[in-house]
């Protein structure tokens, strides 16, 4: 791996160009149109409600983050469509509801293409409007043509350079599975051939030691459950691996790797319109953030972790103030779904909240049917279009965003493209304009219905508490759910039974959804 980190800590932004090996993009479907903002999705991973300072936080200072939404607007009733990340980003990317689509559950890290080639994807969109196109950072969509199948050595077979993103550095999945390596442009980056990579999810590699039976050798973080199998940087992991010598990342690293790498993007395409989808590992297991953010929160190694997301964010805003690109750049910064403590190692995450509520108010966590699963952070920041400093309570989905980024760039949709997204641009943008209802969906399939002031569970029989690790409620309950959320945003008096009229309706809302019948 390149050293990144030191450069970031001994150096600002700009200095951190040329560490990569990121190249302008060349498109002769580009516009040179100057008048095209920039957008730039920042997107969290496990981030919750209440965990930045500018939502309430008390015990972790986000400095970027509040200047992020004292120059724009801060959304406190924006919605992820699910309470875990892969379906989250299918439907981000997709503008469809991931309920919709088999095989868009939490992703094994050897997953085949979840967004296949024939998909027209938001990349696309920007793409087809002059931009040049990047992913950065988590990914966890799959990659290769077939699950399992994937032959790391070499050139997948199908990447993200297939769905839309000219340039493309990512993480197969998330940082607790295999394979721990960045892939660029569809290859492992600093790939050594002489530790040729091998990836399994059913068996392990004869000779390779695993977390549950060595211990000893997880000496940077152990596990509190699961994350016991292939051990990498001193960390247990979920699936099999074995070599990748060089190409192995180091967890203390992830943060300024991306960074480095979004920001030296953002300076090769100073000169044309560029969309980045920028996703972030943190707060996601493993926390392991580098050294220089350790102890900065007094929360443990999740807090520091969520100090590291917003230096990461601080060095996007000097990158683009430095290249005067800053009015006209569309920030969008959100999380995939709410906030987890303990997601499966021992990093005293819950011992050492000390007040801290990761959800803020709200009832539930990611894997919820509850507020706390879907309801995220989202701040919006565009000085040429965004009145600065502002809150906005209008209900929102990022169902939507597709749709919206094709009204802001005149894009036209393709038929079938998108649709579940609806143009709600002048919501994000932070007009009060509620959208009528936005559809949740909790980690069990189980779906929910919010409009402004109600939101109805639909019924399930599975148990009221995660039985795998973390302490969650789940939100299930074997009979229907009717929550008034004005002033009761806890979620705790069922009044599904006297709410007759009101049940029926939302009930309604999501049979016909589901049927594809109901546009809102």
């Amino acid at each position: 791996m390149r050293s990144y980190c030191l450069l970031a800590f001994l150096a600002p932004a700009t200095y951190l160009i040329g560490a990569t090996g990121v190249k302008p993009v060349k498109n002769k479907s580009a516009v040179n149109d100057r008048k095209l903002p920039n957008v730039v999705f920042i997107y969290a991973d496990d981030l919750g409600y209440g965990d930045l300072e500018c939502y309430g936080a008390k015990h972790v200072r986000t400095p970027h983050v509040n200047k992020l939404a004292a120059e724009g607007v801060r959304l406190t009733n924006a919605h992820a469509t699910a309470a875990t990340s892969t379906p989250s980003r299918y439907s981000l990317l997709t503008g469809e509801y991931a309920w919709r689509r088999p095989g868009t559950d939490v992703a094994v890290g050897d997953a085949g293409m979840i967004i296949r080639p024939e998909r027209y994807t938001m990349a696309d969109l920007f793409k087809h409007a002059g931009y040049a196109t990047a992913a950065i950072g988590k990914w966890h969509l799959g990659l290769g043509d077939k699950t399992g199948e994937q032959d790391w050595n070499a050139p997948l077979s199908s990447a993200l350079g297939d769905i839309g993103f000219d340039y493309s550095y990512i993480m197969a999945a998330t940082a607790d599975r295999v394979p721990c390596v960045f892939i660029e442009n569809g290859k492992v980056a600093n790939y050594e051939a002489t530790a040729p990579i091998e990836v399994s999810y059913r068996q392990p590699f004869e000779g390779e030691p695993l977390g549950k039976d060595h211990p000893e050798l997880l000496y940077n973080l152990k596990s509190s459950h699961g994350h016991d199998m292939a051990i990498v940087n001193g960390i247990g992991r979920i699936g099999y691996m074995k070599g990748g010598g060089k190409a192995l990342w180091k967890d203390e690293d992830l943060a300024d790797s991306i960074t480095a790498h979004a920001i030296e993007f953002i300076q090769s395409n100073k000169d044309r319109p560029f969309f980045i989808y920028f996703a972030t590992n943190d707060v996601h297991v493993p926390r392991f953030p580098h050294p220089r953010f350790r102890g900065k929160s007094g929360m443990g190694l999740r807090g520091d972790a969520i100090v590291q997301f917003d230096w990461s964010v601080g060095e996007i805003m000097k990158t683009l103030e430095a290249l005067g690109l800053s009015d006209n750049t569309l920030v969008i910064l959100s999380s995939d779904n709410g906030p987890v403590v303990d997601d499966g190692y021992a990093d005293q995450a819950e011992e050492l909240l000390g007040g801290h509520s990761p959800a803020g108010p709200l009832r539930g966590h990611k894997y919820s049917a509850f507020e706390g699963g879907t309801r995220v952070p989202a701040i919006v920041r565009w000085p040429k279009e965004v009145a600065q400093g502002k809150v906005s309570e209008a209900l929102v989905s990022q169902i939507d965003w597709f749709a919206s980024m094709a009204a802001l760039v005149g894009g036209k949709l393709p038929k079938g493209a998108a649709p579940d997204s609806f143009n709600y641009l002048s919501s994000w943008l932070g007009k009060p304009v509620d959208r009528p209802w936005v559809v949740e969906q909790a980690a069990n399939h189980t779906l929910s219905v919010r409009t402004a002031e109600w939101k109805y569970i639909e019924p399930n029989d599975g148990p009221r508490m995660i039985t795998w690790g973390p302490k969650i409620e789940t939100g299930n309950l074997s009979t229907p759910q009717l929550y008034r959320l004005k002033g009761a945003v806890y979620e705790q008096e069922n009044v599904a039974s006297s709410e007759t009229k009101k049940l029926f309706e939302l009930q309604s809302i999501l049979r016909r959804v589901k049927a594809g019948f109901l546009k809102p």
